[in-house]
């Protein structure tokens, strides 16, 4: 089977690449590689799966020297000539698409480029694998979508229809409009929520990095909320199994659903959306603990109020994950930090 995952420089992305390819898929991976954090990280991460950063051109499909069958390509979502043709080319049988803008701060400032990434570029792949009869869309939806919802654990079924930012709706719309075209296409698509994600290869302004750097540096971290968080923190290589799954299991149209009682998890059209995360939420002192016990050293902290679009809890309910897919991700953030840090420190050569 071959694959496109958008993203592949991205976190998440270069992880799934890799364990795709270890799976016996064909892979082709695209990304912009855009600037929003250290470029220099992401070309990093996509040497590590062979490919050379001095053979990667716009547009122009690189392969990998370590594994035969992974290339890349650099390529905007937004390019919807570019994309048509790729697809049109490559006759892909799956699509994971991770490529998106990320940060809920950073929608707050730019929102645009939210809209050309997650909007726009999101209707191009639905398009593109609406004509060229892709057998299952899987696409990266966020724990965001819950917004004001304060029913807690978060289930697939509540509702997520007040977002606290940009980013949040962009992806609350992304679920709707690939339900449209589940509806008008009987094209099968799968959502998947992910609550907090962490590991090695993470991103620079996640909770953790960002955590990892101050004590490096010997500065202050900024808790947020005054340390009264809590979030489902949950592990890249989990991460990853939920979507390996997920995407092997293709949706089919659900004879049981009612539009007298709508459930917003599935539908009579082939389409559902499913939480990924630890179902274990951690205190947000409790998590800087972990990595303080990890490092041997305690890290200054400027308690702040609450941001601007953050939720001060986060707790993923999986029922229809283990039910479906029989899975339900399990490390704990005692193991996640320390091979997060032992990554950073092999990386930063700390």
């Amino acid at each position: 089977m071959k694959v496109l995952i958008t993203g592949t420089a991205g976190f998440i992305g270069s992880h799934l690449a890799q364990r795709l390819l270890k799976e016996g898929f064909e892979v082709l991976g695209l990304d912009c590689i855009n600037d929003y954090y250290d470029v220099n990280l992401k070309y990093d991460r996509l040497e590590k799966a062979g490919i050379v950063k001095s053979e990667i051109a716009d547009g122009k499909i690189t392969q990998s020297n370590k594994f035969d069958k992974y290339r890349f390509v650099k390529l905007m979502l937004e390019d919807k000539v570019a994309l048509d043709a790729l697809f049109k080319t490559e006759e892909f049988d799956y699509v994971v698409n991770l490529a998106a803008q990320a940060g809920v701060r950073y929608s707050i400032d730019n929102p645009y480029a939210y809209i050309d990434s997650n909007i726009i570029g999101f209707i191009n792949i639905l398009e593109a694998c609406r004509y060229n009869k892709i057998k299952h869309l899987v696409y990266a939806s966020s724990s965001s979508v819950y917004g004001l919802n304060e029913q807690i654990p978060f289930s697939t079924s509540s509702c997520t229809d007040h977002p606290m930012s940009l980013y949040a709706a962009t992806k609350k719309a992304n679920e709707l409009m690939a339900h449209t075209y589940s509806q008008l296409y009987n094209l099968p698509t799968t959502g998947l929520r992910f609550f907090t994600v962490y590991g090695p290869w993470g991103r620079p302004d996640m909770a953790l990095f960002l955590f990892a750097e101050a004590a490096r540096k010997g500065e202050a971290i900024n808790v947020y909320n005054y340390g009264e968080m809590m979030r489902d923190f949950t592990y890249v290589d989990d991460i990853v199994e939920g979507i390996l799954r997920a995407t092997k299991h293709i949706p089919k149209k659900n004879t049981n659903w009612s539009g007298k009682n709508p459930d917003s998890s599935y539908s009579s059209a082939p389409y559902t959306v499913y939480n990924i995360g630890n179902n274990s939420p951690v205190k947000l002192m409790d998590f800087i603990t972990a990595i303080e016990n990890e490092l041997g050293t305690e890290i200054k902290k400027n308690m702040l109020p609450l941001q601007a679009g953050d939720v001060p809890k986060t707790f993923a309910n999986v029922e229809d994950l283990i039910r479906d897919v029989d899975y339900k991700p399990e490390t704990t953030v005692e193991h996640g930090i320390k091979q997060f840090l032992n990554w950073y420190k092999i990386y930063y050569n700390v």
